[in-house]
C-alpha cells in the first residue's frame, strides 16, 4: 500500500477528489423516489448524458447494502440526491457518515448534495407554524452542508401511520400516500404512492400534459399548505417558487417543483470549478 491509499484508509475526509464526472448518485432506499429521481432527471433533455447511479434492489436490507457499497465511489460524483426522511435515516446514518466523510472538503466547491425528506416529527402539531423546520433543518446543513432541502408531501407520515413492526419482521415502507392527502384523490380509488409518482411524473406523455399535471400538483401543495399553515399564507408563492421559502437563515422547497432546474443548476456549478 503506497502513502496515498494509506492516507485515503486513515483520514479520507480531509482528501479533495478533482476530475469528478458529470454523475449523480441516487442515495435512498426507497425504489420508488428512486425511480422518481432518476426519471426526471434521465429525462429532463438538458441532463440526458448524465450517469446516474442508484440502488437497484427492491428490499431494505438489500438496498441498504447496495449503499454502503457506493459510498467510496460517491467522490466520482459531481451530485449527490441524498433521502433525509425519518423512517429510514437510522438505517443510514452510518454509512452516509462516511459517504459526507470521503465528499467533505469538496462540498459546495466540486461536490454539491441536494437532500429529500420530510419534516419535523411534530410538524402538524407545532401551532400551524413552519418555524418547526428551523432546527430540521439547521441539522441537516450541519450533517450534509446541502445546497438545497426538498420537503416532500408524500414521505411525511404522522407517527400513527408508521407500521409498527416487531424485531423479526422486514422493514417496509408504506404502499400508500399519507391519509392527510387522500381526500385530494378521493375520485382514485388506487393511490398508491408509486402511481402517484408516475401520474405527476409524466415522462411518457406530452410536453402540454406534463405541465398540466405540474400545475395540478402545485395547486393541490397550495390549498394544502394554506389549510394547515393559515399564517404563512402570504409565504404561500415563495414556497412554491424556484427560490423557496426562507425560514430564519434556511431554505425550503417542496419536491418535486423545480427539482430538475435545481440538479441541473449545481452539476453545472461543480463543473465550474
Amino acid at each position: 500500500m503506497d502513502n496515498t491509499d494509506r492516507l485515503k484508509d486513515i483520514a479520507p475526509d480531509i482528501l479533495s477528489h478533482p476530475g469528478r464526472e458529470n454523475r449523480v448518485h441516487i442515495l435512498t432506499l426507497d425504489h420508488i423516489l428512486a425511480t422518481d429521481v432518476h426519471e426526471r432527471v434521465h429525462h429532463d433533455p438538458r441532463m440526458k448524458h448524465y450517469e446516474l447511479v442508484r440502488p437497484r434492489r427492491t428490499t431494505i436490507r438489500e438496498a441498504a447494502a447496495e449503499i454502503a457499497g457506493m459510498a467510496r465511489d460517491t467522490v466520482s460524483s459531481k451530485v449527490l440526491i441524498i433521502d433525509v426522511r425519518r423512517a429510514t435515516l437510522p438505517k443510514l446514518q452510518n454509512v452516509y457518515n462516511k459517504i459526507v466523510g470521503y465528499n467533505r472538503r469538496d462540498f459546495n466547491r466540486l461536490c454539491y448534495t441536494i437532500l429529500i425528506g420530510d419534516g419535523p416529527v411534530n410538524l402538524f402539531q407545532a401551532g400551524k407554524s413552519l418555524d418547526v423546520f428551523v432546527p430540521h433543518l439547521s441539522a441537516h446543513r450541519i450533517d450534509y452542508h446541502p445546497a438545497v432541502f426538498f420537503y416532500d408531501p408524500f414521505l411525511h407520515y404522522e407517527p400513527n401511520e408508521i407500521k409498527l413492526q416487531t424485531m423479526h419482521d422486514e422493514f417496509t415502507l408504506p404502499d400508500n400516500i399519507p391519509r392527510r392527502l387522500v381526500p385530494y384523490f378521493m375520485e382514485d380509488r388506487d393511490i398508491r404512492v408509486d402511481r402517484i409518482r408516475g401520474y405527476f411524473r409524466a415522462t411518457d406523455k406530452s410536453e402540454q400534459v406534463r405541465l398540466r399535471r405540474l400545475r395540478k400538483l402545485r395547486r393541490l401543495y397550495k390549498k394544502r399548505i394554506a389549510e394547515q399553515f393559515p399564517h404563512h399564507k402570504g409565504q404561500l408563492k415563495a414556497w412554491l417558487s424556484r427560490e423557496g421559502i426562507r425560514l430564519a437563515t434556511e431554505r425550503l422547497h417542496l419536491y418535486p417543483l423545480f427539482f430538475e432546474d435545481w440538479v441541473y443548476d449545481v452539476m453545472q456549478k461543480a463543473g465550474r470549478k
